[in-house]
């Protein structure tokens, strides 16, 4: 199965040169799922709900959607992105999962962050774990967003749900979670890709700057990717996703069957 990140920088306010920008990055690239950045569609840097309102689409539906869908469906591949999703009067970071026949799961972002507390409804449909089929295989795989990473639980429930492959948009501005989804990935012995942005947005006199670097690590940890963190980038790999089916660390130590939840603090 080939698997991969995209990262890039995505302007602020700007949903069709994004997309613009994503279709160009991806033309030539052949795989079986792809990951994009958190609130690919919109940038980042908000300061009133309004001006979110105006960018965000229902899930489903809208350009942003829809132009994702037909590179699913010419590459015959699916893609996970973050985008600002309307629902109502809420107001939601979410990923989409969208697949050749069309939208095949949405991830509402449970750990906001900072001042998204101030723009975005939090989560309401927990963490899920989704089936895909691929040409040889299907796969389970789990969505996180950003900040969720900083919470253990998050990756352990889709771990313990079965995903195979946990898939992490990122608009990441703090210098700790490329080194901590190593541990993400050998406590749970599952496939990590966290795609990150890079550059700065600004707005007003409010700026913030994103780290770059996404990874992408295997079972054990070993990093089989690690971006710059001021540039365009699009990284491949063929991974065996059976593999994380495999809780063992020896003969000796399963680590879901040695956990002992009646010693954990609930």
């Amino acid at each position: 199965m080939k698997i991969g990140y995209l990262q890039f920088h995505p302007e602020l306010g700007n949903p069709a040169k994004n997309i613009e920008k994503i279709k160009y990055l991806l033309k030539d690239k052949e795989f079986d799922l792809m990951v994009l950045p958190e609130l690919a569609n919109t940038g980042y840097l908000f300061n009133t709900k309004e001006e979110l309102i105006k960018l965000s689409e229902k899930a489903g539906e809208g350009n942003f959607y829809n132009s994702l869908f037909e590179i699913a469906k010419t590459k015959n591949a699916h893609l996970i992105s973050g985008f600002a999703e309307s629902d109502a009067e809420n107001i939601y970071n979410s990923a989409m999962l969208v697949s050749p026949e069309g939208i095949k799961g949405i991830y509402r972002k449970v750990h906001l962050f900072d001042e998204e507390k101030k723009l975005f409804t939090p989560g309401n449909y927990g963490l899920k774990t989704f089936s895909i089929s691929t040409k040889n295989e299907t796969v389970k795989i789990g969505i996180m967003i950003c900040f969720d990473w900083a919470f253990p639980e998050a990756a352990r429930t889709l771990a313990l749900q079965g995903s195979q492959i946990i898939c992490h948009p990122s608009n990441l501005v703090m210098p700790y979670c490329q080194k901590a989804m190593f541990a993400r990935a050998v406590e749970n012995r599952i496939f990590i890709i966290t795609a990150n942005r890079y550059g700065t947005d600004v707005s007003g006199e409010k700026s913030i700057s994103f780290t770059g670097g996404s990874v992408m690590l295997d079972y054990s940890g070993n990093y089989l990717a690690s971006a710059p963190v001021d540039k365009d980038e699009v990284f491949i790999a063929g991974i065996n996703p059976g593999d994380a089916l495999n809780k063992f660390i020896n003969p000796n130590n399963n680590l879901f069957e040695d956990r002992k939840e009646e010693f954990y603090y609930n």
